[in-house]
């Protein structure tokens, strides 16, 4: 039987950003070799691959990392899960180690999106990739915009309040030194912008970028072996949902149903609760999903996101913090890479290395990423021993 308790001991990203003449494989060695470098072990100690891509899921991406940082006979899964890929890979390495088969696993997310329209929207402050945008139509954009129209027919928030989501995470990223934008937006240029699917305009939409993430975990007995105690990190919970079936004729994704399952889940896993958390990074894939997962997370009641925006909660030094990197609006939403991301963000500031951005006193941070609105990861994470 394997260890009760997990540990990311090593954790690293790369600079999210288009990066056109570097292969995918090399920008996950970049990452992979960064997590080894940070845990103090080398690809030789490694005992399993669990990598994150959803573009390329067919060319077994892990395989080519391994190329680039080390081929040592070792097992490589291959995951593709939509947006919570790379969590998903990382969940994997985790129910590894818990089932007792590793005591030292690498998890890797990587993606080069730069230039895709997949998401639509292209984000940030430049040139993006423009959807079609049409209202009822089954594409990303529309599908969050319809999601948020309800939110404001049902709880009166406004498009100012979805817009002050993208001016606070802009404002995030320019302490974020790995985002892909560091630019400020304030409210008027953000409403101003090219409208994409009301109430989204191009500020409000996640950006395509290229980037990688990974993180080393280890069992209970390998962290003691290691001596890694004074950096490791707790995986308090661990969980991964998909929709259930309902008797409904909605074309639409049902965005929220997922998370607030995985959410109830995690909390009963790490014996905690919504607000035992110091700090969120939440997929924040457009503006108004961020809004919608304030509630789905449990952060507020229904109904009550736009009260937790107006008082500035959930800015920097507000009661909770969300998307202190940037998020996917600004830092850069790389599909496979994200769910590792989010997770990287959340060990930088458990370990109190997170600079100018750090959530002041951050013990315990959930990590939440969702795929296409129908599949959802969830990590809660424990700082080390002050």
């Amino acid at each position: 039987m394997g260890s009760e308790d997990v540990y990311i001991v090593g954790a690293d990203m790369i600079k999210f950003g288009k990066f056109p003449d570097r292969s995918i494989a090399q920008l996950a060695a970049e990452s992979a070799l960064g997590a080894l470098d940070d845990a103090g072990v080398t690809i030789n100690d490694i005992e399993a691959l669990y990598s994150g891509n959803l573009m390329m899921a067919a060319g077994m991406v892990g395989q080519q990392i391994q190329q680039e940082i080390g081929q040592t006979g070792i097992p490589v899964v291959n995951v593709s899960n939509a947006c919570a890929t790379g969590a998903t890979a990382l969940r994997e390495g985790w129910i590894s180690i818990r089932a007792g088969i590793n005591d030292i696993v690498l998890a890797v997310g990587v993606e080069k999106m730069a230039g895709a329209g997949m998401l639509g929207g292209g984000g940030g402050p430049s040139k993006g990739i423009h959807p079609e945008g049409l209202l009822g139509s089954a594409s990303m954009p529309c599908v969050f915009a319809e999601a948020g129209m309800a939110h404001a027919k049902d709880y009166g928030t406004t498009f100012e309040q979805f817009a002050q989501i993208a001016v606070k995470n802009h404002h995030h990223s320019t302490m974020n030194p790995k985002a892909r934008y560091q630019i400020e937006t304030p409210l008027e240029e953000v409403m101003g912008a090219e409208m994409i699917s009301y109430p989204n305009t191009k500020l409000m939409c996640s950006a395509n970028v290229d980037g990688s993430a990974a993180a080393v975990l280890v069992s209970e007995k390998k962290l003691k072996e290691l001596g890694l105690s004074g950096q490791a990190v707790k995986i308090r919970a661990s969980v991964l949902t998909t929709d259930p079936w309902t008797d409904r004729d909605e074309v639409m994704p049902d965005v929220s149903t997922c998370t607030r399952n995985a959410a109830a889940q995690a909390y009963e896993m790490a014996g905690l609760g919504p607000n035992d958390l110091d700090l969120v990074e939440l997929h924040d894939c457009f503006a108004t999903a961020e809004v919608l997962h304030y509630e789905n997370l449990g952060l507020c009641g229904d109904g009550e996101a736009g009260k937790l925006i107006d008082e500035k909660t959930t800015w920097h030094g507000g009661r909770i913090p969300v998307n202190l990197s940037g998020g996917l609006l600004s830092k850069g939403h790389p599909i496979g890479a994200t769910g590792v991301a989010n997770i990287y963000e959340i060990v930088t500031h458990l370990r109190g290395n997170a600079g100018k951005r750090q959530a002041e006193g951050a013990r315990i941070g959930l990590a939440h990423v969702i795929g296409l609105g129908t599949c959802c990861g969830i990590h809660i994470l424990e700082g080390p021993p002050n």
